[in-house]
């Protein structure tokens, strides 16, 4: 058989097992709350792999790699921001917001962002915060349609449109079919493929390259003075601020509904402590191995003209057919992983938040919404094309500093007036677009600026604590 034949073949018997979760997973999909939340039954290992690779998609594997091909060894700071993320996500957040949203019968993560919120200011915010979602998932989701477009265009002859459109379908089909269920045990798979590809990849092209001497040995024959340095061969408050912006991605984690969701479903608090062991292991393998796979793809490849492909040229170079096509599905599952979670994010938002649906129609709502998101992340993926990279850190920073400043403040205790919460999104989101249309901005201002902006906002309207 061809490569291709294999290829295919793998793909083919892989999608089939996310369609036939997701057929189970109806079956155990009765009502809204099994749609959303999985009955909050949710064990260690599905919660960690799904949480993992719903946080990591396509950038890690493809963008993450490419970065270190790119810039070198200073992208090691954005790996280490992201490993920071996760870290204060599951050993501070999650336990805090499990108990929250059991308390107080929370069933999204608006549901909780909205606590407290009354007045004539109470359906105003529900708007903005629905409207955020919606608009920053759109991007990202058509980031990972892009990702679909670029695997599938490097393997056979696929336009990318069709392509797009084909991986489309199928995250669709399956979301549509199975709700939090289907997302998380697909997920978990997902997770579970990307982990091998990101220890076996890097292993062998270590061993192509002669081990870690034969590494440093061909970055110093390749590189510049800029690749070679940690810093980017900066100096003083620019070396700082290198470590900073890369160090700057991870504070965005904790305002994304599609991973805060994964702690409302967990089942319990002994299912949190092994799921958090079990998420530290996964982030350190993937990606330090995405970081090493792009430095030695510096030096085995250096004039890649795409270096978020550098993952993909590695994978054809240098393993057999059998192995390049269950690593290509690895590719395929961190982009699936992500959108599926962030489909359901917005059905939740629509079905459920907004209620567009009633009591009686929420599921049905919940699924045609899955639809219309797909229609339109698919429009953005096809005429508006961006880097991945790029995209996904736009809506990760417009997600992050519009709630994670307000999540924050409400897991460590505090009252915020109503007409603050809603300044507060309306600050971050608003400053993470701006921002982002500055040229030449300082890295770590652009990510971090609007979610400090928005903190400050929260805490000059912290109510006052009455004296009895």
């Amino acid at each position: 058989m061809s490569k291709t034949t294999i290829v295919i073949i793998t793909l083919v018997l892989y999608k089939l097992v996310l369609l036939a979760i997701g057929l189970w997973a109806s079956k155990r999909t009765l009502n809204s709350d099994d749609y959303l939340l999985a009955g909050r039954n949710l064990g260690p290992i599905v919660a960690a792999l799904s949480y993992s690779s719903s946080a990591s998609s396509a950038w890690t594997l493809l963008g993450v790699s490419g970065l270190a091909y790119a810039v070198g060894l200073s992208s090691i700071w954005v790996a280490f921001g992201a490993i920071a993320g996760m870290l204060v996500a599951w050993f501070w957040i999650a336990p805090r917001l499990m108990a929250s949203s059991r308390l107080l019968g929370q069933v999204t993560p608006t549901d909780f962002l909205m606590e407290g919120v009354s007045g004539s200011l109470r359906q105003p915010t529900l708007w903005l915060i629905s409207g955020i979602i919606i608009f920053s998932f759109i991007f990202y989701i058509a980031a990972q349609f892009q990702g679909v477009g670029n695997t599938f265009a490097s393997v056979f002859a696929f336009s990318s449109s069709k392509s797009i459109l084909l991986g489309a379908f199928i995250i669709m089909l399956y979301t549509m079919l199975g709700g939090f269920w289907a997302v998380s045990i697909t997920d978990a798979l997902q997770g579970f493929l990307m982990l091998f590809a990101a220890v076996l990849l890097p292993l062998i092209a270590l061993s192509e390259v002669g081990g870690i001497d034969g590494l440093i040995k061909g970055l110093q024959v390749n590189g510049g003075p800029s690749q070679l340095s940690f810093v980017a061969s900066n100096v003083g408050l620019s070396a700082l601020g290198v470590a900073l912006g890369g160090l700057s991605v991870g504070i965005g984690t904790v305002g994304q509904p599609h991973l805060l969701v994964r702690f409302m479903a967990l089942r319990d608090e002994v299912a949190l402590r092994q799921a958090r062991l079990i998420a530290v292991a996964w982030y350190l393998f993937v990606f330090m191995g995405m970081w090493i796979l792009g430095l030695i793809g510096f030096v085995v490849h250096t004039n890649i003209a795409n270096p978020e492909s550098i993952f993909l040229v590695l994978t054809e170079s240098l393993l057999s057919p059998v192995l390049g096509a269950i690593l290509l599905a690895a590719v395929l599952s961190a982009i699936l992983s992500t959108a599926d979670s962030q489909l359901l994010s917005v059905a939740a938002v629509i079905s459920h938040d907004l209620g567009l649906g009633g009591r009686s129609n929420t599921l049905l709502v919940a699924r045609i919404s899955v639809v219309a998101l797909v229609i339109a992340a698919v429009v953005v993926a096809i005429y508006l094309p961006d880097k991945i990279f790029d995209r996904v850190v736009f809506a990760w920073v417009a997600l992050g500093s519009a709630f994670g400043p307000l999540v924050f403040v409400r897991l460590a205790g505090l009252s915020i007036r109503s007409g603050g919460v809603f300044l507060s999104v309306l600050v971050g989101f608003s400053c993470a677009v701006i921002f982002s249309f500055v040229p030449d901005i300082q890295q770590f201002l652009k990510r971090a600026g609007p979610f400090f902006l928005a903190l400050v906002v929260l805490l000059l309207s912290k109510e006052e604590a009455e004296s009895v």
